[in-house]
């Protein structure tokens, strides 16, 4: 069993929590108005705690990488991170709702896969 594998329902409520964050700073109400979300204003506790659970974020998935359970979901989470962002930076406004949408989607459904390796692991 991996045990860094244990923290996955931890990123699960973060991959969330980032998803619904994104749809308030990149949504429908956003694009339509065509606001950009770098003006407006963020708590600096909320900016502080993406950037953070962004980071561990980045290392978890690296050190998922140390053991054969949960190796595959580290490499498939890594490289829809990369993939996400080069194509966010290429992207418009109006598309990188989309992307993150994808990419949160495809990060959940690895990581609700890592939680049912771990678990057939331990029993």
């Amino acid at each position: 069993m991996n045990p860094f594998a244990l923290i996955a329902p931890l990123f699960l409520v973060f991959e969330i929590y980032q998803l619904v964050v994104s749809e308030r700073y990149l949504g429908i109400r956003q694009i339509r108005l065509n606001t950009d979300p770098r003006e407006l204003p963020m708590r600096s506790w909320v900016a502080a705690t993406w950037s953070i659970g962004i980071v561990l974020y980045g290392l978890w998935m690296l050190l998922l990488l140390t053991h054969s359970v949960g190796r595959a979901q580290g490499l498939i989470l890594l490289a829809v991170t990369f993939l996400g962002y080069a194509s966010r930076a290429a992207a418009s406004m109006k598309w990188t709702l989309v992307i993150l949408t994808f990419e949160g989607a495809v990060r959940v459904g690895m990581l609700l896969s890592l939680i049912g390796a771990t678990w057939r692991a331990m029993g």
